[in-house]
C-alpha cells in the first residue's frame, strides 16, 4: 500500500527562515489522526482506495455510526468477563471523510490510523486542496478583476459598471458562465507545488506558502513529488531548562558568580570594620591626656619620652636631628643639621635683640 494523501486541518500561518537566510511563509497544517474507516477493493467497487476520517465528533448520528461499524467492531476490544465493559472508540466517529486512491490494499487494516512520517518527509512537494474563504456578494470588480468604465465624458456612473453581456437578437441569449456580479468565495481551490519545510513530533505538516481556507478549516494535502534542492528550516540553539524552571548554566560561570560574590562579601565587610574603627577612634582621643599611656622612642642607647609629664615634644625633636647627624656623620655623608627647631623654641630671643638696636640707635 502506498498512500500518498493526508487529511488535514488549517491551525495557523506564521513566517520563518531557511538555513541560507530566505524568509518564507508557512502554514500549520496538522494531519494526524488520520484513520481508515472503509476500504475499497478492486472486486467490489472496481477500485482500490482508502476512505480516511479525521477528528471525532461529540454526538454522531446514525449514519455515521453504522457507516463505520465495521472498524469499530474490528478495532474495539472484546469482552474478558461480565464485570468488564468497553466503550466505543471515539475517534472512528470522524467528522470529516475523504477518499484517497491507492494502487493496492495490500497492509491497509480497518480502523488503523495512518502515521504521518510514512506519508510525508521533509522537503515533500504537495498540492493542497480546501475551501476558500466566503467573500459574500461581490462585483465584477472584485469578483473577477473587471478594469471598468472611464471616469471622465459624462461617465461618473459608469467606473465599475460590468459593460455589455452579449450581443443582440443572434443569439438573443446570454452565454452560460458569463463573468458577472454574484457570490464570491466558499470555492475549492487547489494550490499546487508547495513544499513541506518540517513535521513537528506532534504531526504538524509546516508547509512553505499560503493555503485556502480559513483557521480550523479541513484541507487535503496530496504528496505529488520531491525536492532535489531542498533547504531546512533554520533553528536557533536552545537553552535547556532545570527542573525546577530555570536555566541551566555552564559550570565556569557558576563559578565565577560564586567567586564574585565572595569578593563582594568580603569587601562588604572591609567597609564596615573600617566604619566601626573610625567611629570609635574620636572616643579614645577625647579622653584625659594624662591617662594615656606613654610613647617611647628607642634612639640609640637612651630612652626618650614623648609624654606631657616628661617634658614638652621639642626634647623629642631635637634629639632625633641629633641622632640623624650622628648617623650621616658615621657613614661618611655630610652632616645635615636643621634650626628650625631652635629657632622656633625662643623666638624671644630675636625680638630682644631687635628692641636693644633700636635703642642703641
Amino acid at each position: 500500500m502506498q498512500l500518498n494523501a493526508l487529511i488535514g486541518k488549517k491551525i495557523y500561518q506564521k513566517q520563518g527562515f531557511l538555513q541560507d537566510g530566505t524568509r518564507v511563509p508557512l502554514s500549520g497544517v496538522i494531519v494526524a489522526g488520520n484513520v481508515v474507516t472503509q476500504i475499497k477493493t478492486q472486486a467490489n467497487e472496481g477500485y482500490n482506495s482508502l476512505q480516511l476520517g479525521v477528528e471525532a465528533k461529540k454526538k454522531a448520528n446514525k449514519a455515521i455510526k453504522m457507516h463505520v461499524k465495521k472498524a469499530l467492531d474490528q478495532t474495539s476490544p472484546k469482552k474478558t468477563s461480565e464485570d468488564e465493559k468497553t466503550t466505543p472508540i471515539k475517534e472512528l466517529n470522524p467528522k470529516y471523510f475523504r477518499e484517497v486512491r491507492v494502487d493496492d490494499t495490500e497492509g491497509a487494516v480497518l480502523g488503523s490510523q495512518i502515521d504521518v512520517s510514512e506519508v510525508f518527509a521533509p522537503g515533500d512537494i504537495v498540492d493542497v486542496t480546501g475551501v476558500s474563504k466566503g467573500k459574500g456578494w461581490a462585483g465584477g470588480v472584485k469578483r473577477y478583476h473587471f478594469k471598468g468604465g472611464p471616469r471622465t465624458h459624462g461617465q461618473s456612473d459608469r467606473e465599475r459598471a460590468p459593460g455589455s453581456i452579449g450581443q443582440t437578437t443572434t443569439p438573443g441569449r446570454v452565454y452560460k458562465g458569463k463573468k458577472m456580479a454574484g457570490r464570491m468565495g466558499t470555492d475549492t481551490v487547489t494550490v499546487k507545488n508547495l513544499e513541506v519545510i518540517e513535521i513537528t513530533d506532534d504531526g504538524v505538516l509546516l508547509v512553505k506558502g499560503l493555503v485556502p481556507g480559513s483557521v480550523n478549516g479541513f484541507l487535503l494535502v496530496k504528496k505529488t513529488g520531491e525536492n532535489k534542492k531542498f533547504v531546512p528550516l533554520y533553528r536557533e540553539i536552545e537553552e535547556k531548562e532545570n527542573g525546577d524552571g530555570a536555566l541551566s548554566v555552564s559550570g565556569d560561570v557558576n563559578e565565577a558568580e560564586e567567586t564574585a560574590g565572595s569578593q563582594t562579601h568580603s569587601s562588604d565587610e572591609a567597609q564596615r570594620d573600617s566604619a566601626e574603627s573610625s567611629t570609635k577612634e574620636p572616643a579614645s582621643l577625647s579622653g584625659n591626656q594624662s591617662t594615656a599611656p606613654e610613647i617611647k622612642t628607642e634612639l640609640g642607647e637612651g630612652l626618650v619620652s614623648n609624654s606631657p609629664q616628661n617634658g614638652s615634644a621639642s626634647n623629642v625633636q631635637e634629639t632625633v636631628s641629633k641622632q640623624t647627624a650622628v648617623d650621616s656623620s658615621d657613614n661618611g655623608q655630610t652632616p645635615i643639621t636643621s634650626n628650625k627647631t631652635e629657632d622656633a623654641e625662643t623666638p624671644g630671643k630675636n625680638e630682644d635683640k631687635d628692641v636693644q638696636k633700636e635703642e642703641d640707635k
